[in-house]
């Protein structure tokens, strides 16, 4: 089992510091979220909470995930940087490579692109992108930007992105895994054609649920070991504290857990320092003996 530190609603001048501290220890990955505005007024509901509202306050920051991970790759040796999610289809396909390519050539590769089809149609109406055609808009960006994080030259046809003979520099120095968030059977099933699933919170047995059908489906589509090898599986357990918990869960297919150490220690008002504390404590508790064991 792997672990990712999540800087979700985190302030921004925390995350490097976390990072660094995570590469120390031994965390596999730092996750970012995205969204480039926060709307005051939405109609859209929040579709990870039954109420509908959103699960943060208009204070907290939204950095752009791609520019931490830079700045993060810049003081970290080992740590993986994947975003959780990236809404992709807000941007251009062209741009979304760009920054991501970038991000991979200056990190030494060490960047997962996690993305969803997205959730908030205000948004998508602020950006001037399209809300009903996002997910056949997210299938054939995927494609496209592969495309053009491969060296030479790149031309595509599309229904809407036609692409005339070009290429893209910095080329990343190897393949930039894609791992799918979403719950939809539609979501399983593109996370079954890329390289993995990323989740939000669940419980150990709706993860092992979500871990067994998308085995199911890999099967049902043919689909070919991802680059390195391994299919992920990345969720937040709401029920998992313990080595052993996490044991089962890794037993059944979840790869890397998503968490905030400080949470279990000191809450969610933790200072710095109490995040620090609890990054070294869950290492100490949860990672070397699960490492230890295996």
């Amino acid at each position: 089992m792997d672990f990712a530190v999540v800087t979700a609603y985190l302030p921004l001048e925390e995350i490097l510091p976390i990072a660094q501290a995570a590469d120390r220890l031994g965390y596999r990955s730092l996750t970012v979220a995205d969204h480039v505005v926060d709307l005051e007024q939405l109609s859209t509901p929040y579709p990870y909470e039954a109420s509908g509202e959103r699960r943060w306050s208009h204070d907290v920051d939204w950095p752009d995930p791609w520019v931490v991970f830079a700045a993060a790759g810049a003081v970290t040796e080992k740590l993986r940087f994947v975003t959780s999610i990236y809404v992709a289809a807000l941007r251009s396909p062209y741009q979304v490579a760009k920054s991501v390519g970038t991000a991979a050539a200056l990190t030494g590769g060490r960047v997962s692109l996690g993305i969803g089809v997205g959730w908030c149609a205000e948004e998508f109406d602020l950006l001037e992108q399209d809300f009903a055609s996002r997910g056949r808009r997210t299938d054939e960006a995927l494609a496209l930007v592969r495309d053009l994080w491969t060296p030479g030259w790149t031309e595509r046809e599309g229904e809407f992105y036609p692409t005339p003979r070009l290429t893209m520099r910095p080329t990343p120095p190897g393949p930039i895994p894609v791992i799918v968030g979403g719950l939809s059977p539609i979501a399983l099933r593109r996370a079954a054609r890329h390289d993995g699933w990323i989740g939000d919170i669940a419980s150990t047995d709706e993860a092992l649920a979500t871990a067994a059908e998308l085995r199911r489906l890999r099967e049902e589509l043919g689909t070919t070991p991802p680059a390195g090898g391994r299919f992920e599986v990345v969720t937040a357990l709401t029920d998992a504290f313990l080595p052993e918990h996490f044991d089962r869960a890794a037993a059944g297919g979840v790869t890397e857990c998503m968490v905030q150490p400080w949470v279990y220690y000191s809450g969610f008002a933790a200072t710095l320092e109490q995040k620090l504390e609890g990054l070294e404590r869950f290492a100490a508790e949860v990672i070397e003996p699960l490492r230890a064991a295996a």
